[in-house]
């Protein structure tokens, strides 16, 4: 059997990630295409663990504790979840990789970025997304929009506007760099015109 195809999505918060993830997973399902959609942190029980240090607890991480945290979630996630499903040919849909890290924690909380990349391929045994979907959005617009659906925003969530800007600035950095492997789309757009765009780009690779 053939490997699988691993997707990444990846854009700040409220970007529109979930609902992209959504139209895919039905898109592929009526492909009869397995799919494993998944999220970091919070694919595995472990994760689920995690992510609720990362994103909701209420004292202050350290950087590069929180740097450690997702490095750890994202070795178990990819041992014990991706690649399994990967060899047995299921598409994976994925809100959040590597790429997340080095521009929250790399550029967010402006530690070394390519020691963050570096940790995380060692975690995860340097496996590569075949696409990765950013979601491009600025800021503003997408803090209005989790105005309009939050009641409570987590630890990333609530963090100043200049944290959001270089996480921003850190993700069309990547893409500028990666073109073959990251898509950039504006998020700004109808939620269907971004699915039919990312339909054309994926069905070669299926």
């Amino acid at each position: 059997m053939s490997r699988g195809l691993f997707i990444t999505l990846e854009g700040g918060d409220g970007s529109g990630k979930t609902t992209q993830a959504e139209l895919l997973r039905d898109w592929l399902d009526g492909l009869g295409r397995e799919v494993v959609r998944t999220r970091e942190p919070g694919g595995t029980e472990v994760g689920v663990e995690v992510r609720e240090i990362v994103l909701h607890h209420r004292g202050d991480i350290s950087p590069r504790a929180e740097a450690l945290l997702y490095a750890a979630d994202r070795a178990h996630h990819v041992a014990t979840l991706v690649r399994p499903a990967l060899e047995r040919g299921a598409v994976v849909l994925q809100d959040r990789y590597i790429d997340s890290s080095v521009a929250y924690q790399g550029a967010g909380r402006v530690l070394d970025s390519r020691e963050v990349r570096a940790l995380s391929e060692w975690a995860t045994e340097d496996l590569a997304p075949d696409l990765t979907v950013l979601l491009d959005l600025d800021p503003e617009t997408a803090r209005g929009r989790l105005d309009a659906s939050r009641t409570r925003y987590d630890r990333l969530e609530a963090e100043a506007s200049e944290f959001h800007r270089r996480v921003r600035e850190a993700y069309l950095a990547i893409a500028a760099a990666e073109p073959e492997r990251v898509v950039v789309v504006d998020a700004a757009q109808p939620a269907e015109q971004i699915a039919a765009e990312l339909r054309a780009r994926i069905e070669p690779l299926l």
